[in-house]
């Protein structure tokens, strides 16, 4: 999909770019489907602020996407629309299955209207279609993958991103993650086939500070500019240094550089090669 440039009319037009939404094909979301979301300006039920930099934006009614599509398992269903969700990068479609039910999905590249998709253990090899691992070909692009199954699908579903199976050897798969990790899942996990749609989201351009305000991302503000109440790296004159060791959190926690991860953590033993490493 090709992303639009506009002429520098402005300071703030100069370098911004949008999605053309070429690929869409309704404006308007299916009400059945839609449930209201509350704005909670990164507020906790105590309202302490717990995500900072979060407030504002434009109102969105949450699309309720189906991570569960084996509940409709051999039935056959048909792309109705494709279209634009503000809650997430990738597009959707909407799938009108033989019963008459109707359920979003994360829309894989090339899908289109009128096509047909299912669910089944075993399905044909085909952009749309959900299987099981066990029954996907070494190679082939997958999305909306499960981590346990029965769970629902949870990873690989933002724009443009893919994972490939690399092994079907012994008990478990191997699949290669969008990040270069290759990690095991259970065989009966499902999987849809293809690449998530927006592949161009990467290449957009926000241009302007209105136009993350209107996303809810309220500024950002460097701690050094704060006063030493309010940040480690605050107070002095002007914009001092940070301080005489590392760089620290607004919390006094080490930060950049410092590992978080625990080391005995249950999905170690399913990592057969980590993102960051070579070997």
């Amino acid at each position: 999909m090709p992303v639009k440039k506009y002429k520098p009319t402005s300071a703030g037009r100069r370098n911004m770019s949008v999605n053309s939404f070429e690929e869409l094909t309704e404006s308007k979301p299916l009400k059945s489907l839609l449930m209201p979301r509350k704005q909670n300006s990164g507020r906790n039920n105590q309202g302490r602020i717990t995500v900072r930099h979060r407030g504002g934006g434009a109102k969105r009614r949450i699309r309720m996407i189906d991570a569960k599509r084996y509940t409709k398992l051999d039935i056959p269903a048909r792309v109705e629309s494709v279209e634009y969700d503000p809650n997430r990068t990738a597009f959707i479609a909407r799938l009108v299955y033989a019963d008459g039910e109707r359920r979003y999905i994360v829309a894989p590249t090339g899908l289109k209207v009128d096509d047909q998709v299912i669910c089944s253990v075993k399905a044909k090899v085909k952009t749309g279609n959900s299987m099981q691992l066990n029954n996907i070909p070494v190679g082939f692009s997958i999305h909306d993958l499960e981590m346990q199954p029965g769970q629902g699908s949870k990873i690989i579903r933002s724009a443009g991103s893919s994972g490939k199976v690399v092994s079907l050897d012994g008990d478990l798969a191997q699949v290669m993650l969008p990040s270069g990790e290759v990690r095991y899942f259970d065989k009966s996990c499902y999987a849809t086939i293809g690449v998530v749609s927006n592949l161009d989201h990467s290449n957009i351009v926000i241009g302007k500070a209105g136009r993350m305000r209107w996303m809810g991302r309220r500024p950002q503000v460097l701690g050094k500019s704060m006063n030493a109440t309010d940040h480690p790296h605050g107070g002095g004159e002007g914009h001092t240094a940070i301080g005489p060791k590392a760089p620290k959190t607004p919390w006094g926690k080490m930060a950049l550089g410092v590992k978080t991860r625990r080391k005995k953590k249950a999905s170690n033993s399913l990592i057969v090669k980590r993102r960051n490493r070579t070997k």
